[in-house]
């Protein structure tokens, strides 16, 4: 991912959240066979100071992607779109993309089936807990039974990445009234409208200390 100091993101606490909040993400590997991607949910552990995410890949995917021998890219994405020259009156103007995202690469460590089966407790969980009647992993003996008859399926992984290359393009380059008129479309019924965007770039913005119109 090409950088730009305008929009880099260094805050490790950032990079963090946005991990938490856009769990699904790609994972990418050059293999002896050529590129190898598949789409798992990763889950941030929260008792390391540094960026650590642990997944699982159910098999074969393991040796698809040679786990362990080489490098794995992990992509994580959050709120996204397309961001139209119409909605502002600047000439000339084109259109752009607004986007968070962060690639996380290192030489994944595979875990014990004992730590594979923690990790998936604790991926059940993290979905299951904005559930009125949430169903855990071991719940019941019958849950516990089914779930560790398919442990046998899946390899638990972690990555602390040794490179991170996050980026954080909110409209940073553009004067407060046209973050807020874009802002205002996102926040709208239109084609393109977005509130998660919206709210991210709200975020952004009064994080840099930046004044912008109230949310409707």
């Amino acid at each position: 991912m090409r950088q730009n100091p305008s929009f880099a993101l260094g805050d490790v606490e950032e990079i963090k959240r946005l991990i938490r909040e856009n769990p699904w993400a790609l994972l990418v590997s050059q293999t002896s066979n050529g590129l190898v991607a598949s789409h798992y949910p990763v889950l941030l552990d929260e008792s390391c100071e540094e960026i650590s995410i642990l997944t699982h890949l159910g098999r074969p995917d393991d040796q698809v992607h040679e786990l362990g021998r080489h490098e794995l890219l992990v992509v994580v994405q959050g709120p996204h779109g397309y961001v139209s020259p119409g909605w502002y009156d600047e000439r000339p103007a084109v259109p752009t993309w607004n986007f968070v995202a962060a690639h996380l690469t290192g030489v994944p460590v595979l875990l014990s089936d004992e730590e594979n089966w923690e990790v998936l407790g604790r991926l059940v969980d993290r979905f299951e807990e904005r559930m009125a009647a949430p169903r855990r992993m071991a719940d019941t003996p019958e849950n516990e039974a089914y779930a560790a008859r398919l442990l046998s399926g899946t390899v638990g992984v972690r990555l602390t990445p040794t490179r991170i290359v996050a980026k954080n393009k909110m409209s940073q380059n553009r004067a407060p009234e046209i973050v807020g008129t874009i802002i205002a479309e996102l926040e709208g019924d239109g084609p393109y409208a977005d509130a998660r965007l919206a709210a991210e770039m709200r975020r952004t913005h009064a994080r840099l200390g930046r004044e912008l119109p109230p949310a409707p």
